[in-house]
């Protein structure tokens, strides 16, 4: 598996530190942040996935802890919007370059905004998708939230 990809490449030209961890990934996995979070030995919380999404239609990036879910409502009210809604994977795919299952925020072909959810800042460091399936990239979520210029929110369902 290449530990080079375009996430990781986006990370050394910002200039970002960040350490890459990769797994056996499973495609068969019911959630694939969980099913990364325990590949790896790290805690849900701290392994974050990355979602792609659309507020009154625009495309969007959101970006929260593996073990929740994203509230809609919260979404679109971060975003200025009046509805949020997931967006159909092969949208995601061409919207990002990437393939389902290793969509990071880092490098995506179509750059969108994003938004954080903000408890993730609590934490020293986090796992982030390094833009292949089986590959995280392990880095200080305030890095994260700034080479991104992303907004800061709670994003997650109740």
């Amino acid at each position: 598996m290449s530990r080079t990809t375009r996430a990781t490449q986006f990370l050394d030209k910002a200039r970002v530190a960040y350490e890459t961890v990769t797994y056996d990934y499973d495609p068969d996995a019911d959630r694939i942040g969980m099913q990364a979070a325990e590949a790896i030995g790290a805690e849900p919380f701290r392994v974050l996935k990355t979602l792609m999404a659309e507020v009154d239609g625009k495309a969007v990036c959101v970006v929260v802890p593996s073990d929740h879910e994203v509230s809609m409502k919260k979404l679109a009210a971060a975003f200025g919007g009046k509805s949020a809604q997931m967006m159909k994977p092969a949208d995601a795919e061409r919207v990002t370059g990437y393939h389902v299952g290793g969509i990071s925020p880092f490098g995506q072909k179509k750059r969108v905004p994003t938004a954080f959810e903000e408890a993730a800042l609590a934490h020293d460091t986090v796992y982030m998708n390094g833009g292949q399936r089986g590959l995280q990239v392990h880095l200080k979520p305030a890095d994260a939230v700034k080479v991104l210029e992303a907004k800061t929110a709670p994003l997650v369902a109740d």
